[in-house]
């Protein structure tokens, strides 16, 4: 007999590096999908873990599987933490995405590390995970799989967007749910910040009183990853390829190149946005935190961006994952293929229930 509800934990280790979403959610399934966010909590990455996890991309074969080993360990010990210091003593399973460290579809690969068996192990809980994979072995892209998200729990609006490493948006179109990353957001943002001693720009203050410069906006904006139909997604490689030689080959201040970039990711949404109409945009991610960029999205589109609750902002991506694994669990279809560009709809991730 089908549950009516669940009790799970959602995981979520994005690109942009700035730590571990933990979301303990309850869902309630009776009629549709209705949740609430019990506990949540990021983790923020040592500067050992993000240089190891930063750099990771360059690694030899056995160097990659070693540092999985590692990681699906310390993801691990940081669940393990997390129900403990809550005091959580009911999960039906834990939810987690892991971490990219390779997408590359074009190739049909993607890695997502800390996915390995000894997780259910470690935590002697049944574990949903590893959400990517099938939908790459079907010709998919493998991303976005938030829009199955977007599609059941947040339909009131006409265009979720996410702003976090990379930028993200779903609507529904003709009873078809699209979805695709638009451009990098805060892969490249903290990239520069950090340089100059800061983990984050707070705000947008350093970008806002930067100058635009109008050679890098050019450049960026003919990036050929803008001219391509959806479905499509961007990795950490295309920002590493493509964007940062683009950048550093200006020689101008941290602060203009962050007003530029800034000024490059609300021209690129602006443009996939309906701007004849006033249409609700939801705004989550660390960038919704971004008033600058939010000022800019304004002055660039007549949608109405809704900042929602911090929780929301915040915890998004790790409810969906949870969202993600419900959905696994049930055996219901959790993966589009109006999104990802895969040959169907499917029920994606691996199941790992401690011996």
């Amino acid at each position: 007999m089908r549950k009516s509800d669940y009790f799970v934990i959602g995981v979520m280790s994005g690109t942009s590096l700035d730590g571990i979403d933990l979301a303990y959610i309850h869902f309630s399934v009776e009629n549709n999908y209705n949740f609430e966010i019990l506990k949540a909590e990021t983790v923020s990455y040592s500067a050992e873990w993000r240089e190891k996890l930063n750099s990771a991309i360059d690694l030899e074969e056995n160097q990659l599987q070693y540092l999985n080993i590692k990681y699906t360990k310390y993801l691990a010990e940081v669940i393990f933490s997390f129900i403990a210091e809550n005091d959580i003593r009911n999960v039906d399973a834990v939810c987690s995405h892991g971490h990219t460290i390779k997408h590359e579809p074009q190739n049909a690969f993607t890695l997502q590390i800390g996915n390995l068996p000894e997780i259910a192990q470690y935590l002697n809980c049944k574990v949903v995970c590893d959400f990517r994979v099938q939908d790459v072995e079907f010709g998919g892209q493998g991303a976005p799989l938030v829009p199955i998200g977007d599609k059941i729990l947040f339909n009131k609006y006409r265009y979720c967007l996410n702003l976090g490493g990379f930028a993200n948006i779903s609507e529904e179109q003709n009873g078809e749910m699209l979805a695709y990353d638009i451009c990098a957001v805060n892969t490249v943002l903290n990239y520069f910040t950090r340089q100059i001693g800061e983990e984050y720009d707070d705000k947008g203050k350093i970008a806002s009183g930067g100058k635009l410069n109008e050679k890098l906006l050019q450049k960026l904006n003919n990036l050929s990853f803008y001219n391509q139909n959806p479905p499509k997604s961007l990795g950490i490689e295309w920002v590493k390829a493509e964007v940062l030689p683009i950048i550093t080959s200006e020689e101008i201040s941290i602060p203009d190149v962050l007003h530029t970039y800034v000024i490059h990711v609300a021209q690129q949404v602006s443009h996939v946005l309906d701007n004849q109409q006033k249409s609700k945009v939801l705004v989550t991610g660390g960038g919704a935190f971004n008033d600058f960029l939010i000022e800019q999205f304004k002055s660039y589109s007549n949608c109405d961006f809704v900042i929602p609750e911090a929780k929301i902002i915040d915890f998004k991506e790790a409810l969906i994952f949870g969202l993600l694994g419900v959905l696994r669990l049930e055996e219901k279809i959790n993966v589009l293929s109006s999104v990802t560009g895969a040959s169907k709809d499917h029920s994606s991730g691996k199941i790992f229930i401690p011996a």
